[in-house]
């Protein structure tokens, strides 16, 4: 079963793409911000992380740029989820090391589409 952790600080962003990803047999764990999620991934590396941009105590791009920098042999795919939508922060994430890019509100069919762009649905 493949593993996605979901890092976002809203729990309602959090729950609803939970049940999405459990819907595409997906097993799921969560992180309220970058520091978290940078613990968790340090415990058990994700196959995808679904990560969003504006957060207390660590960004998206924060927690992005630390992961792609340690350089770790089993790096998760990583889509951005998130409500900045202009070319130059798609740009900055895509440079920064995200696989894929999706807006927020998403939905089932968008979501799993975006996962088998990055190759892991």
């Amino acid at each position: 079963m493949k593993t996605c952790l979901i890092v976002d600080d809203s729990k309602v962003i959090r729950k609803v793409a939970r049940h999405i990803l459990e819907t595409l047999e997906f097993q799921v764990d969560e992180a309220g911000d970058g520091r978290e999620a940078l613990t968790r991934c340090e415990a058990s590396m994700p196959d995808v992380v679904l990560l969003d941009w504006n957060m207390p105590v660590m960004s998206g791009m924060e927690f992005l740029k630390l992961l792609r920098q340690r350089g770790h042999a089993d790096q998760p795919k990583v889509v951005f989820c998130t409500t900045e939508n202009d070319m130059a922060h798609i740009r900055a994430a895509l440079e920064a090391g995200a696989d894929e890019y999706v807006m927020k509100p998403f939905d089932r069919e968008t979501l799993h589409i975006k996962l088998q762009l990055v190759g892991v649905a």
